[in-house]
């Protein structure tokens, strides 16, 4: 598959990611954290913040390898 392909699906699945990510963090956040103190909301939402980036790299590594072989 070309690079520039790639690059276009990517991104979609990189905004999809994004997206999903945000409602299902704050989904939990909403049934879970309700009577949590202020610390907790800040450490969920400070880990949360920072774990979308794992399958993000994943999508990025993807995306810019380039075709082997041909």
């Amino acid at each position: 598959m070309p690079v520039a392909i790639k690059k276009i699906f990517g991104m979609i699945a990189l905004v999809a990611l994004v997206v999903v990510y945000a409602l299902v963090a704050t989904a939990i956040a909403t049934a879970h954290l309700g009577n949590s103190p202020w610390w907790v909301h800040m450490l969920y939402f400070f880990l949360t913040g920072i774990l979308w980036v794992v399958p993000a790299m994943f999508i990025v590594s993807w995306m810019i390898r380039l075709p082997s072989g041909k």
